[in-house]
């Protein structure tokens, strides 16, 4: 498994860039998009049902098809392991990215 720098914390920007370096394989993009929108449906299903084990779902959802992602194209490892805060919200800000057109599906 490839090794990278250690995430910097200076700013959120700065990290922005880091975590974008992280995800330069279209697969590992591509999953993580199909993990937010899987995260998203289980956490409206949670809204409309009340059932609390939509949660659950919704994380198993999202950061398994991220990690899965990592592990088989980009061959590193998660930021979420080192920064969990700061990759979550690049996890979002990366997902409306992509929606936008700012960053390739």
């Amino acid at each position: 498994m490839q090794t990278t720098q250690r995430a910097p914390a200076r700013s959120f920007a700065e990290f922005y860039a880091y975590y974008l370096g992280e995800h330069r394989n279209p697969n590992c993009r591509r999953l993580h998009f199909f993990g937010c929108l899987g995260a998203l449906f289980c956490l409206a299903k949670l809204i409309a049902t009340l059932n609390p084990l939509w949660l659950p779902a919704a994380l198993l959802w999202g950061y398994g098809l991220s990690w899965i992602g990592h592990f088989a194209f980009e061959k590193n490892r998660p930021a979420s392991f080192r920064r969990p805060l700061y990759a979550l919200a690049g996890e979002w800000v990366m997902f409306k990215d992509i929606l936008v057109g700012r960053i390739p599906f």
